[in-house]
């Protein structure tokens, strides 16, 4: 048997295209329900085919893997590696973690598998499974990465906004009226990820003005390893570069990448989500 796998699931955007210890790597995807239809996989959807505002019952809605699939999944890595290390996107989002938690009960999976809340998404829990894959990838046993990771979690940030309140009510992040309200208002609503919940951070009425906040949020920070910006397809930006050379100028040291959202989260956050994540060196 191989020694160590990483499970994580298709919400994770990796910065780099390729890293040390990519083979340890395993993805489990979501399905997506579009005009009624579930799409397994998410395979051939578009994140431009998405409706900018939807409350009917056709909406893009992500559905996580569910715990059937979970428990086929571990089973069939048990059979071939030592232990499983499972990275998922924070539960706050989907019950894809739960079910996950839930698919080891109901195996009576042994404790080769475990189940971490990485607290984050997109890059920054790509950035976890890369950080994973890398220190396994130079000897590392799984007790070792698991503390790593649980290290570095509470040392990622993330900032969001996006338009598309109505995606988040039907992900049951926010209620009804929050959505309403802010669609009528045109409003770009900016939030900060902190404790497992969405915090509203601001209010602006354009995405350059996310920029500043987004410069203002990072000066809290002296020693960061990674910056990643997400937004859609075309850029949200008007001048992509210049936010890149800012960031860059601002934090000359520090790894920048830039990713366009997946259908993940699109499905989550709307398909005008603008996001930037910062993963502090511990």
């Amino acid at each position: 048997m191989q020694p160590i796998c990483i499970l994580t699931d298709s919400s994770a955007q990796f910065p780099q295209h390729t890293f040390p210890g990519q083979n340890f790597v395993r993805i489990i995807p979501h399905d997506i329900e579009f005009g009624g239809v579930v799409i397994p996989d998410g395979k051939d959807v578009k994140v431009s085919s998405f409706p900018l505002s939807t409350f009917d019952a056709a909406a893009p809605r992500l559905i996580p893997p569910s715990v059937e699939k979970f428990a086929e999944w571990f089973l069939a890595l048990s059979s071939e590696y030592n232990d499983v290390l499972v990275l998922l996107h924070d539960p706050h989002f989907s019950p894809t973690y739960e079910n996950a938690v839930q698919a080891v009960a109901e195996i009576k999976a042994s404790p080769s598998i475990q189940v971490i809340n990485t607290q984050t998404i997109s890059t920054g829990l790509g950035i976890l499974v890369q950080t994973a894959a890398e220190t396994i990838h130079w000897g590392a046993s799984a007790v070792e990465t698991e503390h790593l990771i649980r290290r570095q979690i509470p040392h990622i940030y993330t900032v969001l906004c996006t338009p598309g309140l109505s995606y988040l009510y039907n992900a049951g992040i926010i209620d009804q009226a929050q959505a309403v309200v802010g669609e009528m208002l045109n409003l770009i609503p900016v939030y900060t990820l902190e404790e497992e919940r969405l915090t509203p951070l601001e209010k602006v009425r354009s995405y350059r003005q996310t920029v500043e906040l987004f410069i203002e949020f990072l000066e809290e920070f002296e020693n960061l390893r990674h910056i990643s910006l997400v937004q859609s397809t075309p850029p949200l930006l008007p001048d992509t570069r210049s936010v890149r050379q800012l960031f860059q100028e601002t934090y000359p040291n520090t790894s920048y990448s830039e990713h366009n959202i997946n259908t993940p989260l699109a499905a989550i956050f709307g398909p005008r989500l603008l996001a930037m994540l910062a993963v502090e060196n511990i």
